[in-house]
């Protein structure tokens, strides 16, 4: 255990955020997302929420300030407009880590393209719907 780092923070997803450049991506997923055909790397979190990986994530992972997004969503599969009550959890967590981070929304097979390239992938055991998020790795000013 480490004091101030986040007990789901293990030696090897603290590894992977470490090694992650700027503008490099991270996907948290729900359990229904295809991780395993999807993912470079993967991280299996089974019994944890999206939300909370995404607020341990971010407690020490920075998110790029250069860019107008910096977290993406997945959009709802016919209703592109609507926002799931776990999107406005996500956005929250980031708000209150990250204020000047930009949050947007990609389209199912988007999201799915973008998360294969991702450097890593979490899989957590979220069981919502839509408890898919992507992050863009920012940077650490001196």
């Amino acid at each position: 255990m480490l004091k101030k780092i986040d007990p789901l923070l293990g030696p090897e997803l603290l590894g992977i955020l470490r090694a992650m450049g700027h503008g490099d991506e991270i996907a948290i997923v729900d359990a229904n997302f295809p991780a395993e055909s999807r993912a470079r790397r993967i991280i299996r979190m089974d019994g944890v929420s999206a939300t909370a990986m995404l607020k341990a994530v971010v407690s020490v992972l920075p998110l790029d300030q250069f860019v107008d997004e910096a977290a993406f969503c997945m959009e709802v599969v016919d209703d592109p407009e609507a926002v799931p009550e776990i999107v406005r959890e996500f956005r929250e967590i980031i708000q209150a880590e990250e204020p000047r981070a930009g949050f947007g929304a990609l389209e199912r097979f988007a999201f799915y393209d973008r998360s294969r390239a991702a450097f890593a992938v979490i899989a957590t055991g979220e069981r919502r719907l839509y408890g898919n998020l992507l992050l863009k790795k920012g940077v650490l000013y001196p």
